[in-house]
């Protein structure tokens, strides 16, 4: 099993509960793709460190993440670079 780490943020003109239909859009592309998401931390609301798409602050959400490849991931990549909802992501591979 591969571990990964996902960091990412979403824009902060959503409402509480897109946001939260967000994150649960992005959790389901991982277990539709054969990845477990073992680990979900809500960070809050916090300010950027330089604006990014006309954004100063934003809704931070940390996945870990369990899978047999990395299918799940890619998926997530591909789908969080195309998504205006999501300000920027990280994927850290997480060695054991």
């Amino acid at each position: 099993m591969r571990n990964y780490e996902i960091m990412f943020i979403v824009r902060p003109t959503l409402g509480e509960d897109d946001v939260k239909k967000v994150v649960k859009t992005f959790k389901d592309i991982i277990t539709k793709n054969e990845g477990k998401v073992t680990k979900e931390e809500n960070m809050g609301q916090r300010e950027l460190a330089y604006e990014i798409k006309d954004f100063k602050s934003g809704y931070y959400y940390v996945f870990e993440v369990e899978a047999k490849s990395d299918k799940a991931v890619k998926e997530f990549d591909r789908l969080a670079l195309i998504n205006n909802d999501i300000v920027r992501h990280l994927i850290t591979k997480v060695e054991d």
